[in-house]
């Protein structure tokens, strides 16, 4: 616990009596009962994955858990059911980012324009992001990316669109930077090996970098967040003390800085593990279950 009042008491602009009091569980109660900015979500549940064709109803009861903690959601995809999030969303006074996802499959990458368009035209994206780390993975080219960015802005010129990639990728793509209205930076100190303590000076590096390419664009951190449990990755270590500390340090600092924050995610997704390994599964503020791991 006094690792947690030490980190408090140096915090200015704060009622210091009251958080070194709390615990790190209270504080992350306290920190959603006054809403975070945004969560990253997928729907699934245990067995699932994409490629499951995902009802209203199952879309429906995943979000409940979260609905009252946010004020936006970031969807990845608008096919498969994914397309229903927005106005599920738009029920419960959520604005969504929508996601359009792209990758080397040309066809099914036309099915989710025509998702996408199908969800802004009946009212319900806040913002659009075309494609999620196509150029990490050497998906497309960075012409074919920005061909579908044009496209989606030529289509709803009203709608803010950005494209979603590690915050690197915006100094080495200044092209893509400059066809995005928004940078919608993907930061993980974890994936880069940074231990636990030096995380958040290491993610306020990364947002300074995206910022520098942005040329006065809003940035946006898309992703972030730290695993509860799996295989320590260079200097990071996956536990519960270190997720709910990441939690609570990224959130104190987006609240002090006015940062827009899309926390990942809202649940452990077992699916993920085929990529990522096992600490793929346990990036969730929820269990697979929907039970809150930190409150």
């Amino acid at each position: 616990m006094s690792i947690y009042k030490d980190k408090y008491l140096s915090l200015s602009g704060v009622d210091i009596s009251s958080l070194a009091s709390q615990t790190p569980q209270a504080l992350v109660a306290e920190r959603l009962d006054t809403r975070i900015h945004g969560l990253c979500f997928s729907p699934y549940i245990e067995g699932q994955g994409p490629g499951t064709r995902l009802s209203y109803n199952q879309v429906k009861s995943r979000m409940m858990p979260f609905s009252k903690s946010i004020n936006w959601i970031r969807s990845f995809s608008c096919t498969e059911g994914n397309e229903l999030i927005p106005a599920i969303a738009d029920e419960s006074g959520i604005k969504t980012m929508v996601g359009i996802w792209l990758d080397h499959d040309l066809q099914n990458n036309e099915l989710e324009l025509e998702g996408a368009f199908e969800v802004a035209r009946r009212g319900h994206a806040d913002m659009l992001a075309v494609g999620n780390e196509v150029l990490l993975r050497d998906d497309l080219t960075e012409k074919q990316l920005i061909e579908y960015i044009g496209r989606v802005k030529q289509a709803f010129p009203n709608i803010p669109v950005g494209y979603v990639d590690a915050y690197f990728q915006f100094v080495d793509h200044p092209k893509v930077s400059e066809a995005c209205d928004v940078i919608l930076a993907n930061c993980y100190p974890f994936w880069e090996g940074c231990p636990a303590e030096h995380a958040l000076l290491y993610m306020k590096e990364m947002y300074r970098r995206a910022r520098s390419a942005a040329a006065g664009k809003r940035v946006i951190i898309s992703e972030t967040g730290w695993p509860t449990q799996g295989t320590t990755y260079g200097g990071a270590v996956p536990s519960y003390d270190n997720a709910i500390k990441y939690f609570i340090d990224t959130y104190q600092w987006a609240h002090e800085e006015d940062i827009e924050i899309f926390y990942f995610s809202a649940f452990d997704e077992a699916w993920k593990v085929e990529k990522e390994g096992d600490v793929g599964a346990y990036w969730g503020l929820w269990d697979k279950d929907g039970k809150a791991k930190y409150f």
